[in-house]
């Protein structure tokens, strides 16, 4: 029978409650360790692959207990992934890998334990360090299969247990009731992600909420579904976005709204389309409420600039002179931090490689041309086109561009 690697991880977008910065945990998968385990030999297999609720079946006990190698990336602290890793740790001596970014804090039960560091830029990995990371987790393995060492706390505290061994037979139907299932989550996902590139929005609205019913409320695809909702415009825009505060009103825990950025942005994004279409302040107000917040969390750079539009437009409609100026100057300044954001990111190290680079033009481009600076406006506007935007892209940058210039 062929062996198998067993990742336990979040997925999706997931928020560090420690330093608020959100990573795109997919991207950790994708371009570390699943190329990794299959140049192993191993079969590879996600969690999410074959969850059918939240709660954790056979299969996934199977797996953890009996599985060759164990992958487990704390990242973000994710509670199943931790849960599991437990669950691992107690069943089996060795042959279990913890993997983290290498910015976030350990939890203390863990800190004796080696872990696999890796650097994660957020929404995505640097080309040269996914390759250094397949290359030396690969190797890794290889390494465990070869001459496993004991890396379970548990066995090697009490040292007298004698691990839980399934029998090979209950395994196999666990592992042969898996192959025949249909539809596993994962490639629901990254259909769901496919539709959304090819602005199908309306059809990845409706992955993503049967992705969600088969996890109970996965905040990821929650806000994913509330997404695709809102910029779907069906059956009218107004009822899109009415739709899409629906659907993201879910992620409230005992009435209570969720703090963590990418959220914080989606929300904002919708009551500044309903601001746009009704001219409701309320709406606006809401729209700079949530686009502020996520700011000061994350200091996300197109959050930020959201902000400063924001403002503006509330500068616009304000009455009160004082407040008025207030909005003009806390736009300026915020427009100000996201410059001095943006410089950082532009010098570092393969800069030219992330995945987002059209978006740091877009938002250079336009910040500059609201703080006037309109030579840095037109360099970062030709950097940005450059990029071959899509044509949503470009409207998107376009209608900012607008925007800003009908306010200034």
């Amino acid at each position: 029978m062929k062996k198998h690697c067993f990742v336990i991880m979040g997925y999706g977008r997931k928020t560090d409650p420690h330093s608020g910065k959100t990573f795109d945990l997919d991207k950790t998968y994708l371009n570390i360790i699943k190329p990794a385990v299959l140049s192993t030999g191993l079969e590879c297999i996600r969690g999410d692959e074959i969850k059918e609720s939240g709660l954790i079946d056979k299969s996934m006990y199977a797996l953890l207990v009996h599985s060759d190698i164990v992958i487990a990336d704390i990242t973000t602290f994710n509670p199943n992934a931790i849960y599991e890793l437990g669950v691992r740790h107690a069943s089996r001596p060795h042959s279990t890998i913890i993997l983290k970014e290498e910015n976030n804090t350990i939890p203390f039960d863990l800190s004796h334990n080696k872990i696999f560091h890796y650097a994660h830029l957020g929404d995505d990995i640097g080309v040269s360090e996914a390759e250094r990371c397949q290359k030396e987790l690969a190797s890794l393995i290889n390494e465990i299969l070869k001459s496993p060492q004991t890396d379970s706390p548990f066995f090697q505290y009490i040292q007298t247990v004698e691990p839980y061994k399934l029998p090979e037979e209950e395994y196999i139907s666990a592992i042969k009731e898996l192959s025949e299932k249909e539809d596993k989550i994962f490639a629901l996902v990254e259909h769901a992600k496919a539709e959304m590139k090819n602005s199908n929005f309306s059809k990845a609205a409706e992955l993503w909420k049967k992705a969600n019913k088969k996890v109970d409320n996965e905040p990821y695809f929650i806000q994913q579904w509330a997404l695709a909702t809102y910029k779907s415009k069906k059956p009218t825009e107004r009822t899109a976005l009415l739709d899409a505060i629906g659907i993201i009103d879910n992620l409230e825990i005992e009435g209570k709204k969720p703090n963590d950025p990418e959220t914080l942005g989606i929300t904002g994004a919708i009551y500044k389309r309903l601001w746009l279409l009704d001219n409701d302040v309320e709406y606006l107000n809401r729209a700079i409420d949530y686009y502020g917040k996520g700011f000061k969390i994350n200091s996300d750079y197109y959050t930020g600039e959201n902000y400063a539009l924001c403002l503006d437009f509330r500068a616009e409609v304000e009455k009160d002179n004082d407040e008025k100026i207030y909005y003009k100057i806390e736009a300026k300044k915020t427009r100000k931090a996201i410059l001095n954001i943006l410089d950082d990111l532009l010098s570092e190290d393969d800069y030219e490689n992330r995945h987002d680079i059209k978006w740091i033009y877009a938002s250079y481009s336009n910040c500059s041309l609201a703080l006037n600076d309109l030579n840095s406006h037109k360099t970062f506007e030709e950097k940005f086109y450059s990029e071959n935007p899509d044509n949503w892209e470009a409207e998107t940058y376009e209608d900012s561009k607008n925007h800003i210039k009908n306010i200034t």
